[in-house]
């Protein structure tokens, strides 16, 4: 069926139109030398941990991890991970035991990661910033039997490893895998930080020691299968207790074979300069983007550990090269903001990729002004390892490409199709729950059966809670999250629609925009505003949002404030928080 007919295929249940999309019609829009399936190359692969030794061996004498100006080649990388894959052998980490990692961006982290497969185990990231209470849940529901952190966070680990399996913790310095005299210079900078400070109950092995016991008794090789476990990648919880996603072997090694054949395919080893990775590596949309797939063109990841001390980017960016940038909306308004940032050399940036959340028209239109580089959408949720979507990328036709509303098309091997609330499928133009299949998608929730039943089909469909609409041309575009949705008197209501307008206006620093209870309308829009001056004021922003919505859409209410809006760990607005 070619494109043409597209147009006139738009009701679900009709025949025509199920084998229009079981035919994965927007295949038709890859740029050549995309392949329409990635089974092939995947059958080549039967771990995440072998594909990075391939990659490491292949690139071994090349810079691949920069941390405050430290370097470790991937050679020294791939051995570390071995050596620590010894060490967790030798305490008695065994195949598909779960190994919890608490670290922010640095030298250690992807050693301790690769370390944790060649083991055999499981990786469960854990966000370093977590409290007490949420590091505890983290741990007992996984059932963790090694932590390993950042010594940052030791107070927070004394309190959340009581009653959990964990039987033995690793703390390191963010200096440990830097040359002396660095090394002391970093360790020092955070031997006084708060977190640090312990009643001495904590007992814990130290990186240094660790690594060495490693090398010298080496690692016994574990085989293992595509359908094993790889990471319990746990989700937000943004709607209840967060669930850890049975992120296997080969759902995670599509997801990146999916991106390579996307975008690292046309980017030849000898341009791939640098990447700067900002998002925290234990987030799945770093962890693919930035670490697994960039490794396949042997590059400079530069890791940065607090991405949200865009002074502190700016500093440690000012001497390097990058070919690729990956971030969310909120990290590049605060690089476009920071002082030096705009006038910095960018002839090597060729691709920055957004995520995480909906990218603002008028943050995608700076970025590109001030780079010269676009900034390109995607689509994905953890349950997918991430990526089920990107923004036309053909890098020998610039021109071709840049932000445009969507977030592109369905990656290789993956199918997308938006369902009703009756249930069944609807037709282009359609808006609906997205819904995803493919070979990236998750096994289900970690002991959690009823929880996989609600969102994972027994025919492999996954619903996302998003809503989504598929273009005639394939791509897709991103309407909003079901749960924040606003109702006012019937017809649905976008928050991210509202904040793209009210972004728009020259004196708006951030905005949110969530539903409140009104007793005739159902709920009033409302938003809540930092502003650039504090001549903005609450007529203007109102007048200039009747610009550009319809009157229902038009916010009824406005706060101001002088602070950050909260946001979560990779920097998305917490508009639960907003909602009280």
């Amino acid at each position: 069926m070619t494109l043409e007919l597209l147009e006139t295929t738009t009701v679900a249940g009709d025949a025509a139109a199920d084998a229009l999309w079981t035919g994965r019609f927007w295949t038709a829009a890859y740029r050549p030398g995309v392949p329409a399936c990635i089974e092939d190359d995947l059958a080549r692969w039967s771990s995440v941990h072998q594909l990075f030794e391939a990659d490491s061996r292949r690139f071994a004498d090349r810079v691949g991890f920069v941390s405050l100006g430290a370097e470790v080649t991937y050679g020294r990388a791939l051995a570390d991970a071995k050596a620590f894959a010894g060490w967790l052998q030798s305490v008695g980490v065994e195949p598909g035991d779960r190994v919890a990692l608490m670290m922010p961006n640095c030298l250690q982290y992807p050693v301790a990661l690769f370390g944790v497969l060649f083991a055999g185990g499981v990786v469960v990231n854990v966000n370093p910033l977590y409290t007490a209470r949420e590091l505890k849940h983290q741990l007992a529901d996984s059932g963790a039997v090694v932590l390993v952190a950042m010594d940052l966070f030791a107070a927070t680990l004394e309190e959340g490893v009581r009653d959990t399996a964990v039987r033995q913790v690793l703390l390191t310095g963010m200096g440990d895998m830097m040359p002396a005299p660095r090394r002391w210079a970093v360790n020092a900078m955070t031997a006084r930080a708060p977190g640090r400070k312990t009643t001495g109950a904590l007992k814990a092995e130290r990186w240094g020691r660790a690594m060495a016991q490693g090398r010298r008794i080496g690692f016994e090789p574990v085989e293992r299968r595509p359908d094993d476990l790889a990471f319990l990648q746990y989700t937000g919880g943004t709607s209840g207790v967060a669930k850890g996603a049975m992120l296997s072997h080969r759902n995670v090694l599509a997801n990146v074979l999916q991106g390579r054949a996307w975008v690292m395919s046309q980017i030849p080893p000898e341009q791939a300069v640098g990447n700067v990775t900002m998002l925290p590596l234990y987030h799945i949309f770093s962890l693919t983007a930035n670490l697994l797939m960039f490794v396949g063109v042997g590059g400079r990841n530069i890791l940065i550990a607090n991405p949200r001390d865009a002074k502190g980017v700016e500093w440690v960016l000012r001497k390097e090269r990058f070919t690729g940038m990956a971030g969310l909306n909120t990290l590049f308004a605060g690089l476009l903001s920071t002082p030096g940032f705009r006038t910095r050399d960018f002839s090597d940036l060729k691709l920055t990729i957004a995520g995480g959340m909906a990218t603002q028209r008028v943050i995608a239109e700076a970025w590109q002004t001030a780079t010269g580089a676009p900034l390109i959408e995607g689509y994905g949720l953890t349950e997918c390892s991430p990526v089920v979507c990107i923004g036309y990328v053909d890098l020998d036709q610039p021109g071709s490409m840049g932000f445009d509303g969507t977030v592109g098309l369905p990656v290789p091997s993956t199918e997308v199709r938006m369902r009703r609330e009756d249930g069944g499928w609807c037709g282009l133009e359609e808006p609906g729950e997205l819904c995803v299949r493919g070979p990236q998608v998750m096994r289900g929730y970690w002991n959690r059966p009823e929880e996989t039943a609600k969102v994972l089909s027994p025919d492999g469909w996954l619903g996302t809670g998003d809503i989504g609409v598929m273009q005639a041309d394939g791509r897709v575009r991103l309407v909003d999250r079901i749960k924040d949705m606003i109702l006012v008197s019937g017809f649905n209501v976008y928050p991210s629609e509202i904040e793209d307008v009210v972004a728009a206006h020259p004196m708006v620093e951030e905005v949110a925009a969530i539903g409140v209870p009104d007793a005739v309308q159902g709920e009033r829009v409302k938003i809540i505003v930092v502003p650039r001056s504090d001549a903005l004021t609450q007529e203007a922003l109102i007048a200039h949002c009747r610009e550009h919505l319809t009157g229902y859409k038009v916010p009824r209410l406005v706060e101001f404030r002088s602070e950050p809006l909260p946001k979560s760990a990779v920097g998305k607005v917490l508009r639960r928080e907003l909602r009280g």
